[in-house]
């Protein structure tokens, strides 16, 4: 009976580590949740990221936190950002390691915004933008007994974005422990290279980090399980580099009568990716397979799975009203199944930012295909409006300060983290970067106030607008390093003046907002253009404009639930 319940405990063990796995998307090691026992404080000295400072006083709280939603509404705040403040605060957590792996790492989903992390006083590092996940290794900096890490959010500069975006840790935390041979950070992807109603071909690729040399035998197992959790096939290949550094590997997966993943069946396939030293497992991962095609045509539209369809998508931005940016799983799930059930939507349009994981995971599993979008500013800033909607000074705080340094990074750190996802059909590299005169320009808007009047003309003190095209071919270049498998889009403000750019060159598929009276004209102008409605209002004449023409693929309403931070 002892043995059975020390066998019955493993195994509970075993699968504890695989539903965590899967849930922090970091992609290898042993992450758990790391969101209790924190400290806080809403104020700033440096001398708070020291390992000695007495943090005593400070609030207790548990992860995920939002501080801006229990401040104090006020007229006299931004409109954009929900009449609510922003600021500078303090996070802090003591704690001790216990296991005996060897590297340590914490994973954050997300900070908003401009974080910095401490250990035990040293800086491991800085991320600016609020949106985009990331991972920092602590080995050099951990020691016995008690920890100390210190996390400043600064979020000063609250008016820096057209909505609410929330302030603090307001995604989950992780802490991965590994051994010093383990998967990348989101190291594992798959991709489809033939799918028949016979046979399917998937390839796995590997990114292997060894933070040492070995003289063992390497070895890296692929097992696919059906969703029932039956093996269906398993692939095993020796990795011949066992020097320090980054290694990659590619192994293929042959799937006999596949099930195919759909909007109406989202059939879901399990992947176990396993790293082996000398025949016995050092690490492993977990994630989703949809086997799925897509086909883009500038003439007959979207097709799933060889079946030509229109894309009903919804646009969304992250928070839940009241909630704040802290969104609960289980609101997700209500609001992503009352859009597909009630609404009829088949689509979400990540607006206009990478989302938290569970997100995607959903839609995954409730058969929704996503948009990915990577930001909603380029390297200059857009009007945020501070005393009510589209009126009064505006303000220009923004992300514009660190895009040079961070766009590159952030762009590929979407890709990579979200890639397995089925549900992901396009990649978005920016929305309406390209208004006009706000803050690009162009001499096109002059012979264009009959059909644009509500940009008004040339404004020759403005930006040149052509630095949009030669920005949208780095950042298409960036997704396409990742990722071929899916085309790269772009949501078009301005779409008579970036006509003139490089920018509709740059993407494969282009993105029209608001801009249904372009359809016919830009179709027969640039007939290998694909066009969709990236962003679209609510009435039937926009929903008319998609219906009555095979050549436009789709619309995504704005917006598919309300949000704060668009108040009149």
């Amino acid at each position: 009976m002892k043995k059975r319940l020390i066998i019955l405990q493993f195994i509970f063990l075993i699968n504890c580590v695989i539903y965590t796995q899967v849930q922090a998307q970091v992609g290898f090691g042993i992450p758990l949740k790391f969101n209790e026992g924190w400290l806080f404080t809403l104020s700033d000295d440096s001398i708070m990221a020291g390992s000695h400072y007495d943090d005593t006083q400070w609030d207790k709280l548990d992860l995920p936190h939002d501080w801006s939603i229990k401040g104090q509404l006020s007229p006299d705040l931004a409109s954009c950002t929900g009449y609510l403040p922003g600021g500078t605060g303090w996070y802090r957590k003591h704690f001790s390691i216990t296991d005996n792996m060897s590297r340590h790492y914490i994973y954050f989903e997300g900070i908003y915004n401009r974080s910095e992390v401490y250990l035990n006083g040293y800086l491991l590092g800085k991320r600016p933008n609020g949106y985009i996940s990331f991972l920092y290794d602590m080995t050099p900096y951990l020691k016995k007994g008690d920890n100390v890490l210190a996390v400043r959010v600064d979020h000063s500069r609250y008016t820096d974005s057209r909505w609410y975006t929330g302030s603090g840790i307001y995604r989950d935390t992780w802490i991965v422990s590994a051994p010093d041979i383990h998967f990348a950070q989101w190291g594992i992807g798959w991709n489809i290279t033939s799918l028949t109603d016979k046979q399917a071909i998937v390839a796995v690729e590997a990114e292997i980090m060894k933070h040492q040399a070995t003289a063992e035998t390497l070895e890296l197992e692929a097992v696919l399980l059906d969703a029932d959790g039956k093996t269906i096939v398993r692939r095993r290949i020796r990795i011949s580099d066992k020097q320090e550094g980054m290694t990659k590997e590619r192994l293929m997966l042959k799937i006999d009568k596949p099930h195919r993943w759909d909007i109406d069946t989202p059939y879901l396939y399990t992947l176990q990716t396993e790293l082996f030293a000398d025949n016995k497992r050092i690490d492993r991962n977990e994630t989703k397979v949809g086997l799925r095609t897509f086909e883009f045509d500038s003439n007959k539209g979207f097709s799933l799975n060889g079946r030509q369809m229109k894309v009903k998508g919804v646009c969304l931005h992250h928070d839940a009203g009241v909630l704040g940016a802290v969104v609960p799983p289980e609101v997700w799930e209500r609001r992503l199944t009352h859009l597909k059930r009630y609404l009829g939507a088949n689509a979400i349009r990540m607006s206009h930012n990478p989302q938290a994981p569970i997100v995607y995971d959903l839609c995954d599993r409730l058969g929704l295909l996503v948009m990915d979008e990577a930001s909603d500013e380029w390297e200059f800033p857009k009007r945020k409006w501070i005393k009510g909607w589209n009126k009064g000074e505006p303000s220009y705080q923004g992300s514009y300060d660190f895009f040079d340094e961070w766009i590159e990074r952030d762009v590929t750190d979407m890709v990579r983290r979200d890639r397995n996802h089925p549900s992901i059909f396009l990649w978005s590299i920016g929305n309406e970067v390209d208004y006009p005169n706000d803050p690009y320009s162009h001499p096109i808007l002059d012979n264009a106030k009959i059909n644009q009047p509500m940009f008004g003309g040339y404004n020759p003190k403005a930006l040149d607008a052509m630095r949009i095209g030669v920005i949208a071919k780095r950042l298409a270049a960036c997704v396409r390093a990742i990722d071929t498998s899916r085309p790269v889009t772009g949501a078009l403000a301005g779409v008579v003046m970036s006509n003139e750019t490089e920018y509709p060159q740059a993407v494969d598929v282009v993105g029209y907002n608001y801009t249904e009276n372009r359809y016919d004209e830009d179709h027969v102008t640039y007939p290998k253009r694909i066009i969709y409605g990236s962003e679209t209002t609510s009435n039937i004449e926009a929903w008319h404009a998609v219906k009555n023409r095979d050549f436009i693929f789709g619309q995504f309403i704005w917006t598919g639930t309300d949000y704060l931070g668009e108040a009149n």
